[in-house]
């Protein structure tokens, strides 16, 4: 994102509109436009539009995804946000609804910015996020690296971000701090600078228009299938069959399930391995070796992938996951992957200063003690809604109340027999205690805000409520689950 002058601004920001605003002065500006527009997502895509336009998407100052948020520890940020988006009679996209309201996934920030799905504005509206980039209770050992930001409009999530309402963000500190040539005792020197050899991957399944149809071209969607949404082509940072050129070097790749529906097993075709760093955005202790990387909706991993061996060859991504149904996956393995995007390295000499550390960042320390209560949030399906429960979404109802300060175990289990629900928590990154009564080990040994919970699966989680109050939510992420009744709100108190 650029910054503007905060003396452009009209109206100018109000404090009293945001908790803590005078604590966490932002430092850092920026204004986004969210419009209806056309996307090159690719030319024979493009070529086969009725105009030659390109495929009908709702930007973020004219893109999809929208400007990254790159913001460093201490330096917090304000963003306003403009809906110019066309009346819903007026749009072109026949899904969707042209009310926004934007997540920042998962940052820990007041409930007003949090982009409550109940916090929705209209065509010719605007929405000011308060950013403040602090740790949750001032511990390092909170740090979040990959976050993304989408939009969250109740019952219209899985449309609106599947119209092209995502972006990413990308937090640095001390420790983490994009820069490979960092001369400082704490900084770990992974692969960076952003957008150089520290790169970051959305994905998200689309199906388009057939020629010939009325919407050839477009995205395309069934608003009446509550199941979930599948795409028939993996499209990378919203564009289809993508490559990209890299040098023969150590890259921080961090891969982003978008949805909203489809789960992945990435992997390279060549059976290679590669370093996992961070779950969630959540550095691990150390780096774990590893041939794949199992994402459900939300889901975002950093790897350090090292192209040093394939001067002047094409590595190819693909994902190697059954899915037949918006439900979840099959669990088997597809006879054919299906293809994600090319690396092309090219035949060139580099310099890599870049580390592959032992040891990342400590994770937070987990004291039972400060457990106050247990809650239990199971997730199950009636009458072809979803439920949190036995309820469905309703904006007038607070499920919990947690107070701040304090400490919950929070267990979701999953009352199905073939489906999966990606559960995600707002404000807060919690620890995996247990997984089906057993420890996590490996890479799911971390910090998250997603957790794919699977048919029968028992997870419980640490999590903690400081720093503000308010309302957030709890809910699925498969979209089109949250979206038909699968969340629920709950509010810290004082």
């Amino acid at each position: 994102m650029s910054p503007v002058d905060p003396a452009s601004l009209n109206p100018a920001p109000n404090p009293a509109n945001h908790q803590r605003f005078n604590e966490f002065l932002p430092t850092r500006f920026y204004v986004q436009h969210q419009t209806e527009g056309r996307w090159n997502y690719h030319d024979e895509l493009t070529a086969i539009t009725s105009d030659g336009l390109g495929s009908l998407a709702w930007l973020w100052n004219g893109a999809t995804p929208g400007e990254t948020l790159v913001a460093t520890y201490g330096e917090h940020a304000f963003v306003r946000r403009f809906n110019d988006l066309p009346s819903v009679e007026d749009a072109l996209i026949p899904f969707g609804l042209p009310y926004v309201t934007t997540h920042l996934h998962n940052a820990h920030v007041a409930s007003e910015s949090d982009g409550n799905p109940m916090d929705f504005f209209g065509p010719g509206e605007f929405w000011d996020h308060h950013y403040p980039i602090i740790y949750a209770r001032n511990d390092p050992n909170e740090a979040l690296a990959s976050l993304w930001y989408h939009d969250h409009m109740l019952d219209f999530t899985a449309t609106n971000v599947y119209a092209g309402l995502s972006s990413m963000a990308i937090f640095y500190d001390h420790i983490d701090t994009g820069d490979e040539n960092d001369p400082r005792e704490s900084a770990l020197r992974l692969p960076g600078g952003y957008g150089q050899y520290d790169l970051y991957f959305i994905l998200h399944d689309v199906r388009f228009g057939n020629p010939g149809t009325q919407f050839a071209g477009h995205p395309t969607y069934n608003v009446f299938n509550t199941d979930g949404h599948l795409g028939d082509i993996i499209t990378v940072n919203r564009k289809a069959f993508p490559y990209i050129e890299v040098e023969p070097r150590k890259y921080r790749l961090r891969f982003l399930d978008g949805g909203p529906s489809r789960f992945y097993e990435l992997a390279f075709e060549d059976g290679r391995h590669f370093f996992t760093i961070a779950n969630d955005g959540n550095l691990l202790e150390a780096p774990v070796d590893v041939t794949s990387l199992l994402l459900g909706p939300a889901n975002r991993f950093d790897t350090i992938v090292d192209f040093s061996g394939d001067r002047g060859h094409t590595v190819n991504l693909v994902n190697v996951l059954e899915q037949v149904n918006g439900q979840g996956p099959t669990g088997r393995h597809l006879d054919v992957p299906m293809p994600v995007m090319q690396f092309r390295v090219l035949d060139v000499n580099t310099v890599d200063n870049s580390r592959v550390p032992d040891f990342l960042r400590a994770l937070p320390q987990v004291d039972l003690s400060e457990v106050v209560t247990e809650r239990e949030w199971v997730f199950d399906h009636d009458m072809g809604l979803w439920t949190v429960n036995g309820s469905f979404m309703d904006p007038t109802i607070i499920s919990a109340f947690p107070k701040q300060g304090t400490a919950e175990i929070w267990r979701f289990r999953n009352a199905g027999a073939t489906w999966s629900h990606p559960v995600h928590i707002h404000f807060e990154e919690a620890q995996t205690l247990t997984w089906n009564g057993r420890p996590p080990t490996g890479v799911a040994k971390s910090r998250k805000d997603v957790w794919s919970v699977g048919p029968g699966d028992d997870v419980r989680v640490f999590y903690r409520f400081d720093d503000f109050l308010g309302r957030y939510v709890i809910h699925c992420h498969n979209n089109v689950h949250e979206d038909n009744a699968m969340m629920l709100s709950w509010s810290i108190q004082p």
